[in-house]
């Protein structure tokens, strides 16, 4: 049973996910893709695995949350500041492509190399508001259903996760559309929220999820600002 095979037993797909141009995909980030990836986001589309690892689509309803998107090119910037400050990074931080994060702000990287052949690119995650870095020895699809199915166990994730649904919910209809007009995307990491929760009285654990309601919350104050 391939990965792929495994991971959509443990998480049915949607019936109908938005179809994708990979040439033109490919030319836009200027490299391919792992072939596993390409299932992945053609079988499932823009999303949320156990509501808490999105993995960037092409066709992400957010530029945060997007392949194409800004967030890959910034982080490897932030990376590159890190470790010219002396943080800890264990790759190069140019062979470092964000493609997922988590609803608690980490981000999943693929390590890049070799650069001209994606299949074989492992990935690795690292802490979200910490130094610590976790590596996982294989592919996007593998990971997912490891992690999923509670083989893998990734120090940075919350116990909670493995006591979570391991359903998949699609983005919103039409995920391929951009914001409407006014509409506020949730930042890539949600330190920021959490940030702004305490600073207006919610009592919010410094790891975790975050609640629905303060997400509401957020996302109301800062469209009326």
């Amino acid at each position: 049973m391939t990965s792929i095979d495994r991971l959509t037993r443990l998480c049915p797909p949607p019936a109908d996910p938005p179809p994708v141009d990979w040439d033109a995909v490919e030319a836009t980030l200027g490299f391919r893709l792992p072939e596993d990836y390409k299932q992945l986001a053609a079988t499932y589309g823009p999303g949320a695995f156990a509501g808490f690892i999105r993995i960037f689509h092409p066709h992400g309803i957010t530029e945060w949350v997007n392949l194409t998107g800004s967030v890959p090119t910034t982080m490897q910037e932030q990376l590159q500041r890190d470790r010219a400050a002396g943080r800890p990074v264990p790759y190069a931080p140019r062979s470092l492509f964000a493609m997922g994060v988590t609803d608690n702000g980490e981000n999943l990287f693929w390590i890049t190399e070799p650069r001209d052949d994606p299949d074989p690119w492992h990935l690795t995650v690292n802490e979200a508001r910490g130094p610590g870095w976790y590596t996982f020895n294989g592919a996007l699809t593998e990971f997912l259903a490891s992690v999923l199915s509670g083989e893998t166990d990734v120090p940075q994730f919350p116990v909670t996760l493995r006591q979570a649904a391991t359903a998949f919910v699609p983005s919103a209809p039409h995920a391929s559309a951009p914001p409407s007009p006014g509409s506020t995307p949730l930042p890539p990491d949600t330190n920021v929220i959490r940030e702004w929760a305490r600073a207006n009285g919610y009592d919010l654990p410094p790891r975790g999820r975050v609640p629905a309601a303060i997400i509401d919350a957020w996302t109301e104050a800062n469209h009326a600002e």
